[in-house]
Order: structure tokens, then C-alpha cells, then sequence
């Protein structure tokens, strides 16, 4: 089918539209065997739409995809409607391989998971049975749709290390900076209907990305300069034509074949400046046409601002003895932990170690359980969950916000604007992508005040450029946070606490993620703080060793003391 053996899709003048919004323009590239590719661009760019387009859920309205016989697809969707119900029962040739995978991922004897345990399962450990299930089908090509959304460290480092060891073609929807630069080779960046290519991984895309928009800024400004001249001298000639015109129609005094003369004179002359004008206009419309140079669309500003209601007692949460179980599944038990007032503080856990479920109990939505949760009386709380399927899929954004007052519609209106959503305020939430219905959430959180932020996975479905925006908004916000995220730049951006979830224990560890997760920095920091304090005790005593004759009676107490620092130098630099 195709010249080059290695391609396996070719796509060609592909478009799209949704009722009058144009998604997808023009489209065309080719996927070769071993390629890693990272499908990029903001919230209803149509990155989803083109995933589809491929798989063939969709059909274009102009266009063609071309795909090599025989090639088996492996598809991870956005939105996880894997049937738990039906689990095992797609692959009975290799349900081997099917449970190995899950154990591989921390799911240990899914086999005995009665449907109880079915029934209460995170968001990560449904992801990790459909990645369990993508697997298991042996495919010849991956097309994975925000995989790292709701999925832990260790479901990521599984992940990467899997692509890593995968032959075949691997396109990736993602808005996880980590795992981007960890796992592709080439960006396609989705923006106003077009692709964009870059080679590299997230972070060479950013630099590639901001050289290509300087070098477009800079040759926009010297052609608009270019025109401005050109269209200076038109006026010029303009002038002067009209002036010529004028003079031909003018009635003069003398012989009538001499006036005749002369108004032939400027006749020619307004004649010439007419076609100098004539020229120059089609010189400059034919160079526009050629080589007209579009001025760089600078990304959209997204801004949040989040309000806190004013400062209240230091404690504001305090746990005791606290567990829960469902069935025979003890999520946790015997906990304790507290919460200051103005506290950032990162959940971390393994997948259904019961993250979401804690934040259900401290929201008072989750009550079976045993302990107590004590709270602030007058906490004021704002809760973002993970779920964005909870709007009502028909009504518009403002109607799912349930506004009424004049006031706070003018206000969401503008928040919605400030998110970027301004084009699709009327449509109906079912039109959105996730990442806008994310949006529309946040919206509703931003119109309250409150103390306390809970945010459940707030990053996932977010583009990258409002998930930067939110890190620098919640920075400043003088309330507490709690958050669960798996998004490795934003946690350690944000967070400065942990409650851990381990051994069926919820901890308070007074340290950064990253200090967290990677004890051998913390070890190698240490080292070097006890290596700065050994130095400045061996300059000390070399001091005072150059002061004292040999016969005094603390030299060699102190030649001794600075041997053995000597000594405890070089054990650390081993």
C-alpha cells in the first residue's frame, strides 16, 4: 500500500468540522514503525477528535487515512469507559498476561475482586485495568489518550519504561510535562485547525516553539514596514495624480492651442501617475499572495484568582484513629494527622489506597467509618472533584452554573472569558472537550470564597498553559490546600506537606514531594551540608594550630581533633 515500508497510517488533506466550527484543516502526516509522537495544544483544539478520525469513530468531511492491513490498534479513550463488569473476559487466550500486567501495575489478585471491590474503584485503578486490557490484546500501535490522568508514580514509571520496550508507533494526547520528556521524540502541536511539527520532546517543543514565534514576529514586522512604505508612496503618487488631473481640467488664458498643450501635458502625466499606482498596487497584491507573512497568535492568557475568606484558628482538621473498609478491602485504619491553617499539602498513594475516598469523609460525604474527623465550625470549604461527566450534558456553561442574579452571570460570563472559553459559552456542555468542562468547573469555584481548597486531580484534561497559569494562582492564595495530583511538576510546585498513604496508614510527612519520593537527593544534600560544617571546623583549627607552639599542651588535642576531621572528610566524599 505504501511506497515506504516503514509508514503503517498516512493521513492526507484531512477536515473536519462541527456545525460551523472548524476543528481540523488540511491535515496530513505520516506515522512510521518506532515513532513516538506527543499530540499536543489547548482544551478543544480537536486532539481527541483527530484520535477518533484515525480509529475511525469519526468520519471526515474531506480527506483520507490510510492504514497498513491487518494493524491491530490499541486505544486508551480520554474518558475511561472501561466495564470493570466485563474484565478478563475480552482476552481468555491470554487472561495470563492480562493478570501479570495488573499485577505489574500494584493490582494484586484482581481475579478475586468480588463486586464490592468492583464497585469502589478509583479512577486510577480503572485506568490501570483498561491499560492492563490494551496490553494483554497484544497491538501493533498506540494511540493513548491522557494515560497518566489519575495515575499514580508508579502506574507513570510502568508506563514509560512499557513505551520504552514497545516496537510499534506510539501517539500520545497528553498535557503531562514529565512524561512527555520522558517518553516521545517528536511534538505535533494542534493549534487554529493546523499541525505544527517539532522534533524533540516536550521541553526541546517549548524552545523550538518560541524560536519559530520570534523569527514569524520579526518577519511580520519587516513586511508590515515593507507595505507601509509602499502604500506611503501610493498616497504620494495618489497626490501627485490627482494634482495632474486637476491641471488638465484648468482654464487658462492664451492662444487655445497652447492651452490645448498644456492640458494634454498633465493629461499624460495624471495618465502615468494612474498606472505607476496601477503597477505598484499589483506588485504589492502579488507579493501578499505569494508570500504574505500571518502575524504569530500569542497563546491565550488564562487567569484565575482565587479568594480566601479571611484567616481562622491555626488547626482547622484533625484526624483520630481514623479507618475505613468496604467489605473485606481495608482502604486504611488507625490513622491520625492534622491540618494547619494555610497548609499546602499533597495526597500521596498508591492507586485505591483511598485518596478520594478520605477527601469524601472530610467533605462529610463519605460516613462509614471508624475514628473521627474533627473540623473547624466556620471552615468554609470549595471542593474541585475529578468527575467532569457531573454537568448536565445539554444545558450551556452558564445554565449548568445555575446563576441567576444579574451580577453573578455578568461575573461568570467574564471568568468563563478569562478561561478562554468565550467562543463556546452557548454551546451545550456535551459540544466541550474535558479540558473545557474542567473549566466550567473552576468557574464555580472561583465565584465562592472560602478557606480551604480541595482539588482532586485538578491538572487532569487541563492544556498546558492553564495548568501553568493555576500553579502560580493557587501559589498565592492565603488559604489551605489539599490536593491529589499525580502531575509531578505541579504537585512539587505546590505542595510543601504530605499526607502518605502506606501500609493501610494515612501519615503527616513533613516534607516535599520530591524530597519524598526521592530520599537518595535528600541523602546527597545532607552530605553535602555535613561536608560545609567538617570545612569550616578543619579552617577553624588550622587557625588556632598556627597560633599554638608544638609544646603547648592543646596542640596536640587539637592536631588529633583535626585528623579525625580529615578522615570524616573523606568517608563522605567516597
Amino acid at each position: 500500500m505504501f511506497t515506504n515500508q516503514n509508514v503503517v497510517l498516512k493521513v492526507s488533506g484531512l477536515d473536519k468540522s462541527f456545525q460551523l466550527r472548524k476543528i481540523l484543516e488540511n491535515i496530513q502526516f505520516d506515522i512510521k514503525s518506532g515513532d513516538r509522537i506527543g499530540l499536543v495544544g489547548g482544551n478543544g483544539s480537536g486532539k481527541t477528535t483527530l484520535a477518533k478520525l484515525l480509529l475511525g469513530k469519526l468520519r471526515p468531511d474531506k480527506g483520507t487515512i490510510e492504514k497498513s492491513d491487518h494493524i491491530k490498534i490499541g486505544y486508551l479513550s480520554q474518558s475511561i469507559d472501561f466495564e470493570v463488569s466485563e474484565f478478563g473476559q475480552h482476552h481468555s487466550n491470554n487472561g495470563e498476561d492480562l493478570y501479570q500486567y495488573t499485577k505489574e501495575l500494584g493490582l494484586n489478585k484482581v481475579y478475586d475482586w468480588n463486586g464490592e471491590r468492583l464497585l469502589h474503584l478509583s479512577g486510577g485503578e480503572k485506568l490501570k485495568l483498561a491499560l492492563s486490557d490494551i496490553w494483554a490484546s497484544k497491538p501493533d500501535f498506540l494511540i493513548l489518550d491522557e494515560p497518566t490522568n489519575h495515575l499514580d508514580f508508579k502506574g507513570i514509571n510502568w508506563l514509560v519504561s512499557e513505551l520504552a520496550n514497545f516496537d510499534g508507533p506510539v501517539l500520545v494526547i497528553s498535557h503531562d510535562r514529565h512524561f512527555l520528556d520522558q517518553s516521545v521524540t517528536q511534538i505535533f502541536e494542534l493549534a487554529n485547525s493546523k499541525l505544527h511539527f517539532y522534533k524533540g520532546n516536550y521541553s526541546d517543543f517549548l524552545v523550538e516553539k518560541q524560536k519559530r514565534f520570534e523569527n514569524q514576529q520579526h518577519a511580520y514586522q519587516v513586511q508590515q514596514s515593507q507595505i507601509k512604505l509602499v502604500e506611503s508612496q501610493m498616497e504620494q503618487l495618489k497626490s501627485w495624480s490627482e494634482k495632474a488631473h486637476r491641471d488638465s481640467t484648468k482654464k487658462g488664458s492664451g492662444p487655445s492651442k497652447r492651452q490645448f498643450g498644456i492640458k494634454e501635458f498633465h493629461r499624460a502625466k495624471a495618465k502615468k501617475r494612474d498606472s505607476q499606482i496601477k503597477s505598484k498596487m499589483k506588485r504589492l497584491e502579488s507579493e501578499l499572495t505569494k508570500n504574505r507573512i500571518e502575524k504569530p497568535s500569542e497563546e491565550t492568557t488564562v487567569r484565575f484568582q482565587f479568594d480566601a475568606s479571611g484567616k481562622r484558628g491555626k488547626r482547622i482538621i484533625e484526624a483520630k484513629n481514623l479507618g475505613i473498609r468496604f467489605g473485606d478491602h481495608t482502604l486504611f485504619q488507625g490513622s491520625q494527622f492534622y491540618i494547619n491553617h494555610g497548609e499546602r499539602i499533597g495526597l500521596l498513594g498508591d492507586n485505591g489506597s483511598g485518596k478520594t475516598t478520605l477527601i469524601k469523609m472530610i467533605l462529610g460525604e463519605e460516613t462509614r467509618f471508624e475514628g473521627e474527623i474533627w473540623k473547624s465550625d466556620s471552615l468554609k470549604i470549595a471542593y474541585l472533584s475529578q468527575d467532569v461527566d457531573d454537568l448536565p450534558a445539554d444545558k450551556n456553561a452558564l445554565e449548568a452554573l445555575g446563576f441567576t442574579d444579574r451580577q453573578d452571570i455578568h461575573r461568570a460570563r467574564t471568568l468563563l472569558a478569562n478561561l478562554g472559553l468565550t467562543e463556546h459559552i452557548l454551546n451545550p456542555i456535551k459540544t466541550l472537550s474535558l479540558g473545557e468542562r474542567t473549566r466550567v468547573k473552576l468557574t464555580d469555584l472561583l465565584m465562592k470564597e472560602y478557606d480551604v481548597l480541595i482539588l482532586d486531580e485538578p491538572t487532569n484534561h487541563l492544556d498546558l498553559a492553564s495548568r501553568e497559569q493555576l500553579e502560580k494562582t493557587l501559589a498565592e492564595f492565603t488559604g489551605t490546600i489539599l490536593t491529589v495530583s499525580h502531575d509531578y511538576y505541579f504537585l512539587n510546585k505546590l505542595c510543601d506537606r504530605l499526607l502518605v498513604f502506606e501500609d493501610q496508614r494515612v501519615k503527616r510527612v513533613e516534607k516535599t514531594p520530591d524530597e519524598y519520593l526521592n530520599p537518595e537527593k535528600d541523602n546527597v544534600n545532607n552530605g553535602e551540608d555535613d561536608l560545609l560544617i567538617i570545612e569550616n571546623k578543619i579552617a577553624l583549627i588550622l587557625g588556632q594550630l598556627s597560633m599554638l607552639d608544638q609544646k603547648d599542651p592543646k596542640y596536640p588535642v587539637l592536631d588529633q581533633e583535626f585528623n579525625l576531621l580529615l578522615q570524616q572528610k573523606r568517608n563522605i566524599k567516597k
